[in-house]
């Protein structure tokens, strides 16, 4: 790994990476990258193929898809990130799909399904006399067996769920996630046919069709349901749209099927049981001085495009599929899916703005180059071992060019892999130059993007005073003695139009077989004519589908800009009045899971027995920190008023939330239940006098060991949500809530 490896990619590691004996890493960096190239290139007769591999993760040249990482060369060896699985329009097919979803999620993929063959709503069902209850309801099922399920130890269950346009029940389906508690672990997106935007487009009518007669049940207003896809759209970003007609014009293999769904992120199309590989260029490193400036390292690019070709078709035979069914039809068209990250770093290395023709002509430029290197690469693999066995039939057999792969380039979102590689994420701009975070104690740090402290320490313009001022909107457009060609290069995504978001996915789809994943981000402001805009310019450009964020859109959403201070809220009085709590105090700390996140909860006595209770759990301000903080306060308060402590852990213990997780055979019901379960435990270890046992002076170890962890964050720069596991500030990346500090992510 390079020397500079980050603090939040150290943590990163070691929390999903590396391998560990019980809650021990055992594992370094460079271990697990010596692990993975050995295991992958157990496929070559040459051994120099595992140096190779080696060298570009090594370098932060390449890096290949989370399952791959985490589990090359260990037992799971489930190396694939996703996969899509076909619903057939019965009770048996549903659930037998239902069952092989749990398998897959259980080995750390996520699914994309198509409900689209399923019966509407108050359809007939012949076998019982009864009447179907839709594809939607179905979905609610899956949802829930997916709350159920922990991916692998290390990846949380995520969906795509994708309904046509022409489907009877559509109306339902994109309404289907306007209560933000439903359907929690799906993406959702409305396949859309070229005879659905036509009708658009002139206003006119469209017919619905049901799946199981294949007969027209009625009409619809196009343009109204395309309002209403808009307006869902507008109040919390979903359904997202995929263009399902122009991703089957670029199906590589129609004579084997047709293309029906994507993966949970929306970026790789796939055929029913198909699974796809996936590894991303680090353009950052695609750089070199040239003079006093930058220039691309082409010849460099072209030699890791090369090499990380040959890495995921090799990862296609090392791989352990989770259904035979899967292997088969992987086996069949080899597809494999090389994307980039890192390219805003590139931008503003180059001093290139993003929103720009010459930013959007550049990613343009780079993508045709990887994707003519690619070709060339798997063209040579197929001289050497063979094209895909569906080749015949295939668009590339129409072209005579023998291939060893049906696609070889998709632009993924790389949330995680980019901050293990320090870098920004897939073609996104920067989310924020600076921006403020609290740890423990409402300590408040600033953290500052590398380049950009880089810029201002080169042009003598850096100063504490200033990277504050920037931390408070995260960009530097509001100020006013700033330099100009620095504002134009260094944007941040609400700098960027949408419009712009927009050209650039079109110019990377451009000269991407599969499909570009990228959020348009929109100022909390933007009306909800600026989506439908976004949506037409995705469509006349040639977007395979297009993913919107509206900032502050979604409920829970609960990070600002600024520095602006809670108000402090008075004790009332009251009686009896609690006692006064002592200067120090005496207790300890003790982790426990819960299905918001990690709580830690401090149980602190004095010389009257247990006083307080203290709880931290993500970021302070988060929905989950608020009412986790609130119970604390509330139980200390009760303890240091006479409040017997077992009372306090009658009165939490078995309060409910949606997400009970269990914790070494043991049921944590809600974050209120774990505060319960960790003073029950603490009296019986200690009475209610906490004079039992070893005790501390000040604070807790367990505390002072998360005070003084590096990565353990607060607020954005940006609106966002506060990631359940580290309190970092999230991002919105393809329908993906994805944390910029640990990589936790939560779709949707």
């Amino acid at each position: 790994m390079p020397v500079q490896l980050s603090d939040n990619a150290r943590i990163v590691l070691e929390r999903r990476y590396l391998a560990k004996q019980g809650t021990e890493v055992v594992e370094t960096p460079e271990d697990m990258l010596r692990r993975v190239a050995k295991n992958i290139a157990q496929v070559e007769s040459d051994p120099i193929w595992e140096e190779h591999f080696f060298a570009i993760m090594d370098n932060s040249e390449f890096l290949p898809n989370s399952p791959t990482l985490m589990n090359a060369g260990r037992e799971l060896q489930q190396l694939s990130a996703c996969f899509v699985l076909p619903i057939e329009d019965s009770m048996e097919g549903i659930f037998e799909t239902l069952k092989n979803t749990a398998l897959i999620q259980k080995s750390g993929g996520g699914t994309g399904f198509s409900f689209s063959r399923l019966r509407p709503s108050f359809d007939v069902v012949s076998s019982t006399g009864g009447v179907a209850s839709g594809p939607v309801s179905f979905m609610r099922c899956y949802n829930a067996a997916t709350d159920a399920i922990k991916q692998g130890g290390t990846r949380r269950g995520a969906n795509m769920g994708i309904l046509r346009v022409d489907h009877p029940d559509i109306l339902n389906f994109i309404q289907c996630k306007a209560d933000p508690k439903e359907i929690t672990n799906f993406n959702i997106s409305v396949a859309i046919t070229e005879e659905f935007m036509e009708a658009v487009l002139a206003d006119k009518t469209y017919q619905l069709i049901n799946p199981r007669t294949k007969e027209p049940t009625g009409e619809l207003p196009a343009r109204e349901v395309f309002e209403l896809i808009v307006e869902m759209a507008w109040k919390n970003g979903e359904p997202g749209i995929i263009f399902l007609d122009r991703i089957n014009r670029f199906n590589p293999t129609p004579h084997v099927g047709e293309i029906e769904a994507t993966n949970p992120c929306g970026e790789q199309p796939l055929l029913p049981n198909e699974s796809c590989n996936l590894g991303s260029i680090n353009l950052a490193k695609m750089a070199k001085r040239k003079g006093d400036g930058w220039v691309i390292d082409w010849k460099r690019l072209g030699e890791v495009v090369e090499t990380s070709v040959r890495f995921l078709d090799n990862v296609i035979d090392m791989n352990r599929y989770p259904l035979p069914e899967i292997q088969r039809m992987t086996f069949a068209n080899r597809k494999i899916g090389l994307g980039v990250m890192g390219f805003a770093d590139l931008l503003i290395r180059l001093g290139v703005p993003y929103n720009s023709e010459e930013g959007v002509e550049l990613g343009r430029k780079i993508m045709k180059f990887i994707q003519t290197t690619g070709h060339e690469a798997s063209a040579k693999l197929a001289e050497e071992r063979g094209s895909f066995p569906n080749y015949a039939g295939s668009i590339w057999e129409k072209t005579g060019r023998p291939m060893r792969n049906a696609t070889v380039t998709t632009i993924a979102p790389t949330g995680t892999i980019s901050i293990i590689a320090g870098c920004s994420s897939g073609i996104e701009p920067l989310f924020a130059l600076a921006f403020t975070r609290n740890v423990l104690d409402n300590d408040r740090l600033i953290e500052v993007n590398p380049q950009f402290e880089a810029i201002l320490r080169e042009r003598g313009l850096y100063s504490p005073e200033l990277v504050a001022e920037v931390a408070k909107t995260g960009s530097v457009r509001h100020l006013e003695d700033f330099p100009e060609d620095l504002k134009r290069v260094l944007v941040t995504a609400y700098d960027v139009t949408p419009e712009w978001h927009i050209r650039m996915q079109a110019a990377f789809q451009e000269y991407t077989d599969n499909a570009v994943s990228k959020t348009v981000n929109f100022p909390k402001e933007a009306t909800k004519e600026d989506i439908r805009t976004v949506y037409e310019l995705a469509y006349k450009l040639g977007c395979k589908g297009v993913t919107v964020y509206r900032a502050g859109s979604r409920e829970g959403e609960v990070l600002t800009v600024g520095h602006n201070k809670e108000e402090q809220v008075k004790e009332p009085a009251a009686r009896p009045a609690p006692r006064k709590r002592p200067k120090v105090t005496r207790g300890e700390t003790v982790r426990i899971k819960t299905g918001c996140g990690t709580l830690y909860v401090t149980i602190n006595s004095d010389e009257q027995g247990i006083c307080e209770v203290f709880t931290t759990i993500g970021k302070a301000g988060g929905c989950a920190g608020a009412f986790s903080e609130a119970t604390a306060r509330l139980a200390s308060l009760a303890l240091r008023s006479g409040v017997e402590p077992n009372q306090v852990v009658r009165q939490l213990k078995g309060i409910r939330c949606p997400h009970p997780i269990w914790q070494e055979g043991q049921q944590v019901l809600s974050c209120p239940d774990a505060i319960a379960q960790v003073l029950d435990e603490y009296i019986k270890n200690h009475g209610v006098n906490g004079i039992k046992g070893s005790q501390m002076n000040g604070a807790p170890k367990a505390a002072q060991k998360v005070n003084g962890a590096k990565g353990d964050n607060g607020d954005t720069a940006f609106p966002g949500q506060a990631c359940p596991e580290c309190g970092g500030a999230m991002a919105m990346e393809s329908g993906c809530a994805t944390c910029l500090e640990c990589g936790f992510s939560r779709c949707s």
